[in-house]
């Protein structure tokens, strides 16, 4: 027998995962899915045995009480999927307790076999005799098997029915929907109908099979049920129960709608009303897709519906290259490739052929028309296909890129900023970033994040250290010349930042800044109700809605009179209050920059720039196509094209249900890690407690999982934290194997074929993207386990010697860490104005004079180390180590003697921009004297710039 326990919140705990374990009973917003599938597997399970065993028996009991737990467990779950459904498990229940135990040994074996294999997708049930689910699986006229031969292919989704009806009233508008349903349609659905208003936002957080929702004109507010993922839910809406219960049925219709729109943007939304539809206000109605009065055909309705879903599913410019592949192109162009013939007329390199198939060299093409576009000047496929993509990803404009974000991030910076602007970055940034900035003649203030030197990392740049730069830009007149603050949201270890209030205090102090968010890791965000709050773009949208409102000029104003007893010089005043943009003055400039290819469906090097910019046709369209136009290939990859079309109907049509798999994949494995006694010996998941120092974190949240007290609930902190862990990222500290990440990478890799990119000196990283399954984050459990039963097998066969030689790895490990250097300072010879106490630097000049080898010599570490008290070591070169990927030095940046410590204690072999044998590359210090003796300030360019706010 499995013994229970209970968390501080009286939530069961599930100890074993055999037939006989009670399900969890509490169902959140990243962990339901899960649990209901993995509670319709126990109720088969138990099934099949009850089956088996002698009814009047111990064992027997023990099963019928699991079957009655996974029943009640279910019930409230299932009234918001249309299958198996309410009905489907009714009927299982009643046989339950007609005690015709072989009967649901059979009916739960059919349907749970008909759910895990997505064989449901397939049974449109207009094409049989019967009514519903379970009239089709659970009765015993034969006819499922006749109907399953012919299964139908079409793409399946549901739609979400919100109406005050009884039984009758819901059968009948299942009939009056599916009467409509031809064979001929191209997709296939089925109705979930709910009562309330709580149970429809229940069913859209839940259900990703619901792609539209109809709401009718009446239906009450609260559920019957009211689970702990309800509150999860109005967290995430920044709305309360009390609110809802408020509203006037007429509102709560259109609320819902608006509430509905806030967790799923992509579901298409119908509202059927018994009010003169003519004298609706379009702003009023402006999530619905279409409104309807109460009486009008429910033909309409259901076109309407698959027209809906048609427009996602739509791929202008995949399909046109499919229809381009099917013709037979003569080619008297470039690329003998193309058509594959000088693969097929081969005697010698016939198996790349064999290898990649045909399709792809039919569709490789270097034509710009026959349906196809210009990256460069896109007019017709491309430019719908980028235009989906904006709406997809809630942009104003989206831009593909070929040739990874690195190349976006340059698009972007060249666009933005010209010769002497002032561009504020964060230290650890990408090295693309300044390379943009040489590429653009700008002046960088590098922004440093906090050190976590217990884990040889550094988090975000927090906003105090923000707004206190603006500040020493603003006392020194320079303000003006600031153009672009550029953070990385989130970082590669899942460090994420509120955009909203970051870009709403900045533009308080400075109202002309544009931001840039790297968001190259953070792709999915967008597809997540709770991490979509924290994404570049869904941040400018409630921006931009919020500085347009009365009700935000009226707050403004009264903050505005509280502000003016303070006193305006004294940098508290800014530094210890939040702050609030003017809305007559401030602007929504916002540009993010994803690489689609690495967590979401695109081919390498597949990544897009989406724009949020209010000023960006009027100002800026024309310096950004020249800047996409001088990175950008003449000819570009159209499988890499076709795969980010592609990608985004994927995303618009299963990316609710792709990223939930993936955060609860996320949050099983930090579960079974600390469950797991062994494992958790020597392996020890990180939370936010860890990551994330208290100051940032208001909410209180320390970890995602605890033993004692279950899951947290993570929606609180999201909305609140200044910054936050991306549930996603799941760090692991190993200090206690006594081995390095280095180390343990490699381990992993060459012996387990486990593959993974980030590690720090004392960590591994796990990225849990929406391609991860079970059965990879079940392998890795048993690696680690196995890992660490061989380590303790080890230890407790080792000498004296061989314990005190893993004590004192671990203890460098755990104790004896490297310095975590912060961004140290721009050598006078390479600041614009050194006069004047900011901290900008003249990167672009300390880049190209390194071209002069006669300017630079070199030194090795040790050399460095004995010199760097006694003269200025300024490096003339990127010193990059990977781990941790970014830049720990730059062109004209001073080197001290913590950042010499820190590259001494590394224990990675790779390390960009330093050659063991010959060490840094620094400038002499006669180049360094000549640019002091000849330095002057350099003057800031005519401000009549089209993307500067100079001219405001």
């Amino acid at each position: 027998m499995t013994s229970h326990d209970s968390t501080a919140n009286g939530t069961p705990r599930q100890a074993a995962t055999d037939v006989e374990s009670a399900p969890v009973a509490c169902a959140t917003l990243y962990n339901a899915q899960r649990l209901r599938t993995d509670t319709w597997s126990r109720l088969r399970d138990a099934a099949r045995r009850l089956a088996r065993v002698d009814a009047d028996t111990e064992e027997a009991t023990r099963l019928a009480g699991a079957i009655r737990a996974a029943f009640e467990f279910l019930e409230p779950l299932e009234l918001y999927f249309a299958f198996p459904g309410a009905t489907v498990l009714e009927r299982l229940r009643a046989t339950f307790d007609s005690e015709d135990r072989a009967a649901l040994a059979a009916q739960t074996a059919r349907v749970v076999g008909f759910w895990t294999g997505d064989a449901y997708r397939g049974l449109d049930l207009t094409l049989t005799s019967v009514e519903d689910y379970a009239e089709l699986l659970l009765g015993t006229d034969g006819e499922e098997s006749q109907f399953v031969a012919g299964r139908d292919a079409r793409p399946y989704f549901e739609l979400l029915v919100v109406a005050d009806v009884d039984a009758e009233g819901e059968a009948q508008l299942r009939r009056e929907l599916r009467a409509c349903r031809r064979a001929t349609d191209a997709y296939v659905y089925e109705i979930v109908v709910v009562r309330t208003y709580e149970d429809a936002l229940i069913a859209a957080a839940l259900n990703p099979d619901v792609q539209a929702c109809l709401l009718r004109y009446s239906f009450a507010t609260q559920s019957a049920w009211q689970p702990p993922l309800l509150a999860s839910i109005y967290t995430v809406l920044d709305a309360s129960p009390e609110d809802a219960a408020a509203l006037m049925p007429g509102q709560r219709t259109l609320t819902l709608g608006g509430a509905i729109a806030g967790l799923r943007p992509e579901i298409d939304l119908h509202l059927v009303t018994n009010a003169p539809v003519e004298q609706l206000s379009p702003l009023v109605t402006r999530h619905f897709r279409r409104t309807y009065y109460r009486g009008e055909d429910w033909l309409d309705t259901h076109l309407s519906v698959l027209k809906g879903i048609h427009a996602r599913y739509e791929t202008p410019f995949f399909d046109a290259l499919r229809r381009y592949s099917q013709k037979p192109t003569g080619m008297f162009h470039a690329l003998p490739i193309s058509r594959g013939r000088t693969i097929t007329k081969s005697h010698w390199i016939r198996d790349m052929g064999e290898f990649y198939g045909e399709n792809i060299f039919l569709a490789e093409t270097s034509a710009t028309t026959g349906g196809l576009d210009s990256l460069n000047q896109p007019t017709g496929s491309l430019k719908y296909a980028q235009e989906f993509a904006a709406r997809a990803f809630g942009s104003r404009h989206s831009f593909f890129v070929t040739n990874g974000t690195s190349t976006a991030n340059k698009i972007v910076m060249q666009a933005l900023v010209r010769p002497t602007d002032i561009v504020m970055l964060a230290h650890d940034c990408h090295k693309s970033h300044p390379y943009g900035v040489i590429l653009s003649g700008a002046y960088p203030i590098y922004l440093d994040g906090y050190p976590l030197r217990e884990l040889s990392m550094y988090g975000g740049v927090p906003l105090r250290v923000i707004k206190r730069a603006l500040l020493r830009l603003k006392k020194a007149g320079k303000l003006d010349r600031l153009r672009v603050l550029l953070l990385t949201n989130l970082t590669f270890d899942g460090i994420t930042y509120d955009p909203l209030r970051v870009m709403e205090e900045v533009l308080a102090i400075a109202p002309h800044v544009t931001f840039v968010w790297d968001e190259a890791w953070f792709a999915y965000g967008r597809f997540s109700p709770v991490l979509r709050r924290r994404t570049a773009m869904e941040a400018s949208r409630r921006l931009e809605e919020r500085l347009a409102s009365p009700a935000y000029a009226e707050e403004h104003a009264a903050w505005q009179s509280e502000r003016a007893a303070l006193d305006p010089d004294d940098d508290a005043t800014w530094l210890d209050h939040r702050l609030m943009p003017d809305p007559k003055k401030a602007s929504v400039r916002v540009y993010a920059t994803h690489s689609t290819h690495k967590t979401l469906t695109s081919l390498r090097q597949g990544s897009m720039i989406h724009v949020f910019d209010q000023d960006f046709d009027r100002r800026v369209a024309e310096p950004f196509h020249d800047a996409y136009m001088t990175h950008t290939s003449t000819s570009p990859n159209y499988q890499i094209l076709a795969s980010l079309d592609v990608g985004r109907r994927q995303v618009e049509l299963e990316g609710h249900a792709f990223v939930a798999q993936s955060i609860e994949l996320a949050m099983s494995l930090r579960e079974r890690i600390k469950e797991d006694e062994l494992t958790s010996r020597y392996f020890e998941v990180l939370g936010p407690g860890a990551m994330v120092p208290e100051r940032y974190r208001p909410s209180g949240l320390e970890t995602y999982y605890d033993q004692t007290t279950g899951f947290a609930p993570i929606e609180p902190a999201w909305a609140q934290d200044e910054l936050v862990l991306d549930p996603t990222r799941v760090t692991v500290h190993i200090g206690r194997t006594g081995m390095d990440g280095d180390t343990m990478k490699h381990l992993l890799m060459e012996r387990f074929d486990i593959h993974i990119n980030k590690t720090s000196r004392n960590t591994l990283l796990f990225l849990v993207h929406v391609g991860m399954t079970r059965g990879t984050i079940a392998h890795l459990l048993k690696v680690l386990h196995t890992i660490a039963t061989e380590l303790d097998a080890r230890l407790t066969r080792a000498s004296e010697t061989e314990l005190r030689l893993h004590a004192s790895q671990v203890k460098s490990l755990t104790v004896d860490l490297p310095p975590l250097p912060d961004f140290s300072r721009f050598h006078d010879a390479f600041r614009p104005d050194p006069t004047v106490d900011t901290p900008e630097g003249d990167l672009r000049a300390a880049f190209f004079l390194a071209y002069d080898e006669t300017q630079c010599e070199h030194l090795r570490l040790d050399d460095a180390r004995a010199f760097v008290d006694t003269r200025d070591l300024v490096a003339a070169s990127f010193v990059t180590p990977y781990p941790p990927g970014f830049p720990v030095l730059v062109p004209g940046q001073v080197i001290t003697a913590e950042i010499l410590d820190y590259l001494a204690a590394l224990d990675v072999t790779e390390i960009h921009g330093f050659d063991p044998r010959l060490g840094f590359r620094i400038f002499s210090e006669a180049a360094l004297d000549a640019r002091l003796q000849h330095a002057s300030p350099r003057a800031p360019l005519d401000p009549a710039h089209p993307t500067t706010g100079a001219s405001r």
